[in-house]
Parts: C-alpha cells; structure tokens; sequence
C-alpha cells in the first residue's frame, strides 16, 4: 500500500507550545508507517482527526495502517471516508477492492441501466465540490462568450463563438445538476460499515425478531432508518433487514 503526504495547516496559539502540532503528529506517523510500527501510526493518525482536521489522505494514510495491521473493517471504513470527499480518486478506490477482497461477505450489485451507470460513472470523475467549480467556471465563460459574440464583427467568429457557447451552456447544465445531486446524495444517504464478525439480520428491530440473513464485518451497508437503537439496511443486492447500532460505524 502506498502512503500519501499531505501538507496540514497547523493552528497557532500558547496552547500549540506545550503539544505538538497536527503536523508535528502527522509527520511522526508517516515515519512510524515507513518504518513498520502501524498501530503508533493509526493512533498518531487518529489524533490528528481528533483534533478536529480532515482530509480526504489522512483518512487514506489511516486506512494503510489498519490494513498493516489486519484491521480490515476499519481499513475499509477510512477507504470510504477518503472516498467521500475525493471520489475519483484511483489509489483510494484500488486499495478499498483490495480490502473487500478480504471480507467474508461478497454481495452481487444490483444491476443498473447503461445510462444510469453511465451517468454515476461520470458524477465520481469529479468531487462534489470540483462539479460546483465547473459549473461556476462555465457560467463565467458563458458571459464571456455572450460578450464576445456582441463585439465580434465577422459572422464567422459569431457562429463560432454561439456554438461554444451552446456547449458551455451544455457543461454548465450538466455540472450543475451533478454538484446539486452528489450533495444531496451526501447529505441524505447514510452509509455504515460492520463492525461485528458475525451478524444475524432481523426482520424487525427486535431481538427475539426472526433472523432473515447474517452479514459480516467490514461490509458496507445503507442505512434507511432508525428506531431506538436499531437501524434498517440495506445491503448492496436489494435485502433489508435490522440491526442494532452498535455494530456498525457511520462512514
């Protein structure tokens, strides 16, 4: 597994001079990786985020350790938290196949349409935040274009000139609509990863409830509701089913 170096602002104040800085700390567990000692650089990693920072390579760096260290399902958890937030990325999604490889649990997707599959292959080329930049970016070159297009003379250079505005029309639309959908996405659905080698998955959130199948640490799960302690899931092939919350954590 690959580690990643990534520079962290730290935070100035008195209290900085009596602790050492996320930096500091990150620095430290990036040499505790390289030289072997995993679990001092998970808790190093850990600190960090406890402190307050995020970035979508600590929780990746994080993930390397747990997987070092045969903690698979926390591997997978960190994996996905990276993903949130730099979904396109190869080294993330590579080494979350290589983590899923090693879980009990290998659920069949359910089958999509071309053009939906199509169309969420296109929304992870880009971040959330990098499809609202292309849609600012394009409406900014539309004024331009449409200004252009006003003080061009040749008819030549305005036919031009429409037709590339006609397609930053196009891309300004289209990055629109994916920023406001991955948001929305990320906002609304909740996704969890188990934490329990073993469990059985009822049919209501009850204990004495009937066991409808049995799911396995490190996979992922949808989380459709909430009663007490108990979640509704759903698991990637379509099954539903509860289980109590504390054998999962939140991605």
């Amino acid at each position: 597994m690959k580690i990643k170096i990534l520079s962290i602002l730290f935070f100035t104040g008195l209290s900085l001079l009596l602790q050492a800085s996320p930096q500091e700390d990150f620095e430290k567990a990036n040499k505790a990786y390289m030289a072997g000692f995993y679990e001092n650089a998970a808790s190093l990693y850990e600190k960090i985020l406890e402190s307050g920072m995020d970035a979508p390579d600590l929780y990746y760096n994080l993930g390397n350790a747990y997987f070092k260290m045969n903690d698979i399902p926390s591997a997978i958890l960190n994996y996905e938290r990276a993903l949130k937030y730099d979904p396109g990325n190869e080294d993330y999604q590579y080494n979350l196949r290589v983590a899923n490889s090693k879980i009990v649990d290998k659920i069949d997707v359910l089958p999509e349409l071309f053009y939906k599959r199509w169309w969420n292959n296109l929304k992870i080329v880009l971040s959330p935040d990098g499809w609202a930049l292309m849609a600012l970016i394009s409406f900014v070159f539309i004024f331009i274009s449409i200004a252009v297009f006003f003080l061009a003379r040749s008819i030549q250079t305005r036919k031009f000139i429409f037709a590339a505005g006609l397609v930053l029309l196009f891309i300004h639309v289209i990055s629109g609509i994916i920023a406001l959908q991955t948001f929305r996405e990320a906002k609304n659905q909740k996704t969890a990863i188990i934490f329990t080698p073993t469990l059985p998955v009822k049919s209501s959130p009850d204990e004495s409830s009937i066991d409808l199948f049995v799911i396995h640490e490190g996979l992922k799960v949808t989380i459709l509701d909430r009663i007490g302690e108990w979640h509704e899931i759903r698991i990637a092939n379509g099954s539903k089913g509860w289980v109590e919350a504390s054998h999962l954590k939140p991605v």
